[in-house]
C-alpha cells in the first residue's frame, strides 16, 4: 500500500467520473427471509375453456402447482485499516470516509449493475428466440433503428412492452449509431443516472416506448464473469488455454496445439503420442451489444448489506480505523405466470471473444 506523504498535501480527491448504477429499478426489498438464504415462488397455471355441451355436464380442468426455489450465492466482503499515522500524516485523505466513498464508486456499484446485466444474459442466452450473437460493426446508422425494432418483436416481449415494463440497455457504439440513424425521429437525452452520487450523465432515449440507456462504462456490460481474480473485484472470464496431457484427453473434444510464440491451432480428436501436451480452450465472455430487461420478473434481491466501522481503540487490528463492508445478494429472472417460462428478457452479443491466456 503506497500513500503520499508529500510536505503539502491536499485534502480534496481527485472526481471520480463512474457511470452510477444503473439497473436500480430491478432492486427489491419485497422478499421475507426466514432465516434462510433461499426463497420460495410459487408457480401456479391452469387449463383453459373447453366447449360446452348441452346434453349436460362439465368440463373437468386441471391446475398445477409448483414450488420454486431460489438461493442466493453472490456472498461478498471486504475491510480496510487505516493507521492513525497515515489519516494523521496524509492530512486525513486516507480516511476511512474517502476509502468508503472510493470504495462504493469504483466497485460497489459497477459490480451491482455487472451482477445483473450477466445473470439476465445468462438467462436469456439459456431461452430459445431470446438471445443472438452479432458483431457490433453490423449495427450501423444505416441498419441500427431496424435491429433494436427487430430485437423487440422477439416472442413474448410486446406483451411486457405493451405493459410499460421493459427496459433496453446498449453499448455505446450502438447509441451512436442510433444517434445518426436518419430512421430514428426521437429526441437523445443526456440524463443523470446515479442517485446521489457522482455518476456520469448518459444518454437516455426510447423506441415504441420502451427506455434506452446507454452502458458507458462497459466493463460492467459481459454475459459473464469472474468473481474472484487476483486482486479483488471483477473482471469478464476470459478464453484460457489449460494445459491437458494425453492421457486426460476425451475423444470427440477440441484440443490445440500451441507453438513456442504461445499461437494455438486446433485439433480435432487428436491421436494420442508418447508424453504428447495439448490445450484444452475454456470459452471467454461476450461483451453486450442489446439487453432487455422486465422490470415484473427481473429482480436484484439484496439479504445482507452490513457496513461496520471502528474507531482506533474499539478493535484489535490496529492502532487505526477499521472499514468492515458485505454484500450477500443474487439476481433472478422469474418466468412468467402462465405456462412456467422465460419470456421477458433477451441478450445480443458481440461475436468477439474476450481472451486472456495463461501461461
Amino acid at each position: 500500500m503506497a500513500l503520499n506523504y508529500a510536505e503539502q498535501w491536499s485534502p480534496d480527491l481527485l472526481e471520480i467520473l463512474m457511470q452510477g448504477t444503473l439497473t436500480s429499478p430491478f432492486v427489491t426489498s419485497n422478499v421475507r427471509w426466514l432465516d434462510a438464504k433461499t426463497f420460495h415462488f410459487t408457480q401456479m397455471s391452469t387449463s383453459g375453456y373447453k366447449n360446452h355441451s348441452r346434453k349436460g355436464g362439465w368440463n373437468t380442468g386441471t391446475y398445477d402447482q409448483k414450488d420454486l426455489p431460489y438461493t442466493l450465492t453472490h456472498d461478498r466482503d471486504v475491510e480496510f485499516m487505516v493507521d492513525k499515522a497515515d489519516v494523521d500524516e496524509t492530512n486525513a485523505t486516507a480516511s476511512i470516509q474517502n476509502i468508503s466513498r472510493v470504495f462504493e464508486q469504483t466497485w460497489v456499484v459497477p459490480e451491482t449493475d455487472a451482477l445483473f446485466f450477466s445473470k439476465v444474459a445468462q438467462a436469456a442466452q439459456n431461452t430459445e428466440v431470446y438471445h443472438g450473437s452479432t458483431a457490433t460493426s453490423a449495427y450501423t446508422k444505416a441498419k441500427v433503428f431496424g435491429m433494436l425494432k427487430a430485437i423487440l418483436a422477439k416472442g413474448k416481449l410486446r406483451r411486457y412492452k405493451a405493459q410499460g415494463s421493459l427496459i433496453m440497455y446498449v453499448r455505446s457504439e450502438i447509441m451512436d449509431a442510433l444517434e445518426q440513424s436518419t430512421e430514428f425521429t426521437r429526441k437523445i437525452e443526456m440524463t443523470q443516472i446515479a442517485e446521489g452520487g457522482m455518476g456520469i450523465e448518459t444518454r437516455v432515449t426510447d423506441i415504441d416506448g420502451v427506455p434506452i440507456m446507454e452502458v458507458i462504462d462497459d466493463e460492467r456490460f459481459y454475459d459473464a464473469f469472474d468473481w474472484n481474480p487476483k486482486d479483488g473485484g471483477f473482471a469478464p472470464t476470459g478464453a484460457v488455454y489449460k494445459k491437458t496431457e494425453d492421457a486426460d484427453i476425451v475423444k470427440g473434444k477440441e484440443y490445440y496445439t500451441t507453438s513456442d510464440e504461445q499461437s494455438y491451432s486446433k485439433v480435432e480428436s487428436p491421436v494420442k503420442e508418447s508424453l504428447s501436451t495439448y490445450y484444452e480452450k475454456a470459452p471467454g465472455s461476450h461483451k453486450i451489444n442489446v439487453l432487455i430487461a422486465c422490470g415484473q420478473t427481473c429482480k436484484t434481491v439484496p439479504k445482507i448489506n452490513s457496513i461496520y466501522y471502528f474507531a482506533p481503540g474499539t478493535h484489535t487490528k490496529g492502532d487505526g480505523y477499521l472499514y468492515q463492508n458485505r454484500s450477500f445478494s443474487d439476481v433472478f429472472v422469474f418466468p412468467n405466470g402462465r405456462d412456467g417460462k422465460i419470456d421477458s428478457v433477451y441478450a445480443d452479443v458481440d461475436t468477439e471473444e474476450y481472451t486472456a491466456t495463461e501461461e
